[in-house]
Parts: structure tokens; C-alpha cells; sequence
């Protein structure tokens, strides 16, 4: 069940009924959704639910399942499962064959990608980016690669590093970023990633909040490029096999990371066979 990323008009008439109605609420943080339920008026019992404790939670809420009762599952913000708990639950609340049902609502990597004004006919979603400095400049010159829109999650503390670390890998490359949606002071930048630094330092609160931000497609390679030429033939066997087990995006890491092909070269190739095969 989704619940408001900030604005708590933006919950749902049928979220608050639901929520007033079941017998149990598994909540990532019961003192946050302890606030959302005094400011909608329902009492109903709330149980932990996070990361630590996923696990040995399942076996009760199973249980209260089988027994009849209904549980919704909310985070912090937002939609359960997208970078929150809940997927344990859900997969294993299936395979008992208890029903799962969604009740959709807020969620902040669509609503930045529904203002950014980046394409959006095809996006990824990659969560959080590294803590670690190395592994998040990394993990940018990865992202920056695909040839998709792709959407990651950033805090306060890093934001203005990931902004530099983007200007120095892709300066013309269009990105967006979006502070604090839905609430009071909500702003964004859209731009190429060479100013984004300067736009954040020319207020000190532009680095206060949550953010969304948003990395434009790579460009798409010329007609008869890299893409169409196909790699040794050992790797493009390897790829093969990787593509009929794994998503493309995993396959193709996994293959530059075995032989140092150039991820980038990888993953266009690993597009073109799939485009291929469609």
C-alpha cells in the first residue's frame, strides 16, 4: 500500500479505509506510521517490518494470513518494495497462496520522472547509489552507459559529491534532480550535469532533503556502430548464454567484468541481440 512522500493530502480515500479496515499494519517504522494513522484517525495494531527483522517477522504474518486476517504492508513513504521491505513478505505471503493486492499511489521515482521532461518511453530504476565514493563514481560511469532514462535515490550527505562526480564523468549529459518532492519546498534542476554543482551551491538548503536524480540516455549508437559488430566469438556465445539466464543489464556486467570488455561496448551489444530476438 502506497502512503505520501511528503504531502499527506496525496494518501488515497481507498489507502485510509483499507487501512482502518485490516487487522494488522506491517510498517517499516511504526513511529512514522504511527503519525500517518493519528493524522487519519485509525487505531489499527501496527508490527514492525524492516530489513533487520524481515525474516523472522514472515512466520507470525503467515500465519495471521492463513488464519483469515488481512495485513497491509506500508514503508516509510511512498510504495513498498521500490528501495523499502517487503519483497520477502510478498514473495513468501504467494507462495502459500494468500491473495496480494496493490492499492497504488505516491511514488517518488515516478513522480520525478513525470516533471523531468526526459523520456520516458523506457527507464531504469537503480535505488540508492554506493555510500563509498569509489564504488559510487563507479557505479555513475555503469548508469551512465545505458541507453535508457535512469532514475537513483540520493541523501543529503552525498548528494553534492554525486553532483561532481557527474560533472567530471558526463559535463554535457542532461540530468534532472528533484528536492523534496511534494513538500513545501520542492525544487529542480534540469540541465546538463557540468552546472549542477553550482546550482546546488548557490543555496545551502539545495542539499537539505531527499532527492531524486535522474541521469539522461546515453546516446544511442550510429547505424552500423559497435553495436552491430559482434564481439569475439567466445564472448558472443557467453553472452548468449548469460542473456537466456539473466537480465540484460546483469548479463552484460557480468561479462565485461570476466574480460574487461568495456561495459558500455557490452551492453549495446547485449541490446542489439535482444532487439534482435524480439
Amino acid at each position: 500500500m502506497a502512503t505520501p512522500i511528503g504531502n499527506l493530502g496525496d494518501m488515497s480515500p481507498r489507502a485510509g479505509e483499507i487501512l482502518a479496515r485490516v487487522q494488522r499494519i506491517a510498517a517499516e517504522d511504526t513511529r512514522h506510521s504511527a503519525g500517518l494513522l493519528a493524522h487519519l484517525g485509525v487505531h489499527t495494531p501496527l508490527v514492525s517490518l524492516h530489513e533487520h527483522n524481515e525474516a523472522e517477522r514472515i512466520p507470525a504474518l503467515l500465519e495471521a494470513l492463513q488464519a483469515g486476517e488481512s495485513v497491509a504492508l506500508v514503508s516509510d513513504a511512498g510504495t513498498p518494495l521500490v528501495s523499502d521491505p517487503g519483497f520477502r513478505l510478498v514473495r513468501a505471503a504467494r507462495e502459500v497462496g494468500a491473495p496480494v493486492r496493490a492499492v497504488p499511489g505516491p511514488s517518488a521515482p515516478l513522480a520525478a520522472l513525470a516533471v523531468a521532461g526526459l523520456p520516458s518511453d523506457r527507464f531504469c530504476f537503480e535505488g540508492f547509489l554506493p555510500h563509498a565514493a569509489g564504488a559510487r563514481r563507479r557505479q555513475l560511469e555503469a548508469l551512465l552507459a545505458q541507453p535508457v532514462t535512469t532514475i537513483v535515490f540520493e541523501s543529503s550527505h552525498r548528494i553534492r559529491a554525486a553532483a561532481g562526480d557527474l560533472a567530471g564523468l558526463a559535463p554535457e549529459r542532461e540530468v534532472f534532480l528533484a528536492r523534496e518532492l511534494t513538500k513545501q519546498f520542492e525544487e529542480h534542476y534540469r540541465g546538463p550535469a557540468a552546472d549542477l554543482p553550482a546550482w546546488l551551491d548557490a543555496d545551502a538548503n539545495r542539499t537539505r532533503g531527499e532527492f531524486v536524480l535522474i541521469l539522461g540516455a546515453a546516446p544511442a549508437p550510429e547505424t552500423g556502430g559497435e553495436a552491430d559488430e559482434p564481439l569475439a566469438a567466445e564472448h558472443e556465445r557467453l553472452l548468449a548464454a548469460l542473456l537466456q539466464e539473466l537480465p540484460l543489464k546483469r548479463a552484460a556486467r557480468l561479462l565485461s567484468d570476466a574480460t574487461d570488455l568495456p561495459r558500455n561496448r557490452v551492453y549495446a551489444r547485449a541490446l542489439a541481440l535482444k532487439d534482435a530476438q524480439s
